[in-house]
């Protein structure tokens, strides 16, 4: 079996206003036992709203022991805490070795004055048990559509990219930066996006014109027939007034449609404003 998690963390801010990175690692323990852990909205030295300003990277890293710890910058200042670079973004940990690593600017089109910051998407190949397996974790932009379009679009067009490239590999060399390295074909792809179900940005990843590079979307498949968990607002009415709804996701290729096992929502946690999200994969096919 193959676990993977992923949670938007509000840099360990839970809904009570306490800031805590041990809670944060807590749950998850307390949730699985996870394999490979995607997490969003992780800050090192940055100055935020809530008061924190801590090495959320180390800290992380520290908690999870014989996890490699894979950070995914999205912005990246001068000067945030005493001189000392504030960085935020996606961080990956794997308890599986990691074969390649991959971070992907997204694009970030002019839309008037909207709030808005830079975001990324990480992507790593990780030697499963069943082989190696493609994970991508990100976070998309919230206040402009016209931007999460542009976003899913560019994520789209990497599952093509990297599917061409596996159809027809380029020439390697013995040795060096030419040398071949380890992309899998089959990926998950999971998040936060910051859109809704049946939005347009949703059918671009699960609709897209080019089939071979459709993703699945992994609750649909767990969990036929019952009403979606939410994922954020289950909580903290004051950030999401409009309650309980789903914007974060769990994606899969569809040669691992046929390996899902499981996929569940928390529920059950305030220590942030987002609920964490698991994957089961078996080792074989239903």
């Amino acid at each position: 079996m193959t676990t993977i998690l992923s949670w938007n963390i509000q840099n360990g801010l839970g809904v009570d206003g306490l800031v805590s990175v041990k809670r944060i690692s807590e749950t998850i323990k307390n949730i699985c036992d996870p394999d490979v852990i995607c997490l969003q909205e992780v800050s090192v030295n940055m100055l935020l709203p809530n008061g924190n300003s801590s090495d959320q990277v180390s800290e992380l890293a520290s908690e999870f022991i014989g996890y490699e710890p894979l950070f995914g910058v999205a912005i990246d200042v001068s000067g945030s805490i005493q001189g000392k670079r504030g960085q935020y973004g996606n961080m990956v940990l794997s308890r599986y070795p990691v074969r390649s690593v991959f971070h992907h600017p997204l694009p970030q089109p002019v839309d008037g004055p909207r709030k808005q910051m830079p975001r990324q998407m990480t992507e790593v190949t990780v030697e499963a048990p069943t082989g190696p397996l493609r994970i991508m974790a990100t976070h998309l932009e919230f206040h402009s559509q016209k931007q999460r379009l542009a976003q899913a679009t560019r994520i789209r067009d990497i599952e093509i990219e990297v599917g061409s490239q596996a159809a027809a590999p380029p020439t390697f060399a013995e040795k060096g930066p030419y040398s071949r390295f380890e992309r899998a074909s089959s990926s998950v792809l999971c998040g936060d996006f910051n859109f809704l179900l049946n939005s347009k940005e949703y059918d671009i990843l699960t609709k897209p014109e080019n089939e071979a590079a459709g993703f699945h979307d992994v609750w649909t498949i767990a969990n036929a027939g019952q009403d979606r968990a939410p994922t954020c607002g289950v909580f903290d009415q004051e950030q999401w007034p409009q309650g309980a709804h789903c914007r974060d996701f769990m994606f899969v290729t569809e040669e691992l449609t046929g390996r899902i096992e499981s996929m569940a929502v928390d529920t059950t946690t305030n220590a942030s404003d987002h609920q964490p999200l698991v994957m089961v994969l078996s080792e074989d096919l239903h």
